[in-house]
């Protein structure tokens, strides 16, 4: 994942902060009903006194570190995190992060940053979805929403350059506790990759396996601490991959994810095969692999026309991943990559290949370890298309796009004609499922062909 724009270089090399902490028992205004309950029990109200919440120990900060903070309530991770805050200037806060609620996300997080650095950005914190991108961040669910301050955070922690941690209160602490550990999984790797100086502080230590933190401390109460520090941090998967199970699936099943993929409105194609991915009974991802089209210009240029005016070798030989869902939840654990890479081999072809728009984002098939040819453009019908469209005043973005596609006519025969180009490529019938359509799924269609600008990837059996 590359840096947020503006980042600035900075020499910062790390600090030892001490977390000492005091805290003051000094009662409030005294009262008639404060003296009653002070005799009642025995509290002296006068001389306030001055304890221990933490005592002295000392963590290093620096780029690239993370340092978690554990403990049950009132044991002093609150006072801790404003101890740090005080000692850097220019610390940023998750907690004081905030977002134009009626703002879509995209504009929220990081609106200085080019588009494919903000896309990026929330991909890493999980928010992968492009749905999600264009909902506005009041209609995100609390997950969601905590995810995207923790990614706008980052954005301004990134952009500021400045030698201060980012730290965040009571991280995760509302949250599902599966949501927390994929959280804490994004958040590790956005660490190494970017070289963040982060302190998180929780009352659950369910996260540390997930966050593998340089400075875990345990906050006991009375005081008392144990700290453990390391300098390099071995490679782990996500720990709940260990737990999820990788099984045939049917059709059916991909029911289930439909409204989650950003091209939902999409047919799979002639089906050949479908794997999900289970957490216990639950359903958390599937993939699904279709017969491939017959010609593809990439696919002719990786494999030097082998499948080229061959339709009995496209049939016997190659495969197209159709899709990948992978539940919200769990998004940006790595799930999809292993997903991809244990179903390949069991497709039972030469070939499997794939056209992902989320290619340009996210680089799973790749890590997965299919081979990246390269990224289609406009194809002259489409550009022909959006020409003819511009000359008649036409927005195919427009909130009339799907009422010029319903009144008029040559509207409408330009948009189904290159939707129907496009199903001829895959399917069987395109005519007559066209002519199905209502005006309001024709234009969305039409959208989702003119946007597509795939990254074509091909794996073939070792």
């Amino acid at each position: 994942m590359g840096t947020v724009s503006g980042q600035k270089e900075t020499a910062w090399k790390g600090r030892r902060v001490d977390l000492k902490c005091l805290r003051s028992s000094r009662m409030g205004r005294l009262s008639a009903r404060t003296a009653r309950v002070a005799l009642q029990f025995g509290i002296p109200t006068h001389a306030p006194k001055t304890t221990t919440v933490l005592e002295s120990c000392r963590v290093t900060l620096g780029p690239g570190r993370l340092v978690l903070l554990v403990g049950p309530s009132g044991s002093g991770k609150s006072t801790a995190i404003q101890q740090i805050d005080k000692q850097f200037s220019g610390s940023c806060s998750v907690d004081r992060v905030q977002l134009r609620g009626d703002a879509a996300l995209v504009d929220s997080v990081a609106p200085w940053a080019s588009l494919s650095e903000t896309l990026a950005l929330l991909a890493g914190c999980g928010l992968g979805a492009a749905p999600l991108w264009l909902r506005p961040c009041d209609a995100l669910s609390e997950g969601e929403q905590f995810r995207a301050r923790l990614a706008r955070a980052i954005a301004l922690h990134s952009r500021s350059g400045l030698a201060a941690p980012l730290l965040c209160d009571e991280f995760c602490s509302m949250l599902h506790r599966r949501v927390a550990r994929a959280i804490s999984y994004s958040l590790h790797k956005a660490v190494a990759r970017r070289g963040l100086s982060v302190v998180v502080a929780c009352s659950h230590d369910d996260v540390a396996v997930d966050l593998q933190p340089h400075a875990l401390v345990r906050l006991l109460g009375g005081g008392r601490c144990e700290v453990t520090e390391r300098d390099t941090i071995p490679r782990r998967a996500f720990s709940l991959r260990r737990r999820m199970r990788i099984e045939p699936g049917k059709k059916k099943d991909y029911e289930a994810f439909a409204a989650m993929h950003y091209r939902a409105t999409d047919e799979l194609g002639f089906v050949d095969k479908v794997f999900v991915m289970r957490d216990g009974d639950e359903l958390v991802g599937i993939v699904v692999y279709s017969y491939a089209a017959l010609e593809l210009s990439m696919r002719n240029r990786a494999t030097d026309g082998k499948f080229s005016r061959n339709a009995s070798r496209v049939n016997r030989s190659l495969r197209i991943l159709r899709r990948l869902v992978i539940h919200p939840d769990l998004r940006g654990c790595g799930l999809g990559q292993h997903l991809v890479r244990k179903t390949l081999p069991l497709v039972g072809t030469e070939y499997v290949e794939c056209l992902a728009a989320m290619g340009e984002i996210n680089p799973v098939f790749e890590k997965a370890g299919m081979r990246r040819v390269g990224q289609y453009r406009h194809s002259r019908a489409q550009l022909d298309a959006l020409e003819q469209l511009r000359n008649m005043d036409v927005d195919p973005n427009g909130h009339a796009f799907v009422m010029q596609v319903c009144r008029r006519r040559r509207v409408r025969e330009i948009v189904a004609g290159l939707v129907y180009n496009w199903y001829a490529a895959t399917t069987v019938n395109g005519k007559a499922r066209v002519q199905r359509q209502s005006p309001e799924f024709l234009a969305q269609t039409f959208r989702g062909i003119i946007g597509l600008r795939p990254v074509y990837y091909l794996w073939k059996r070792p």
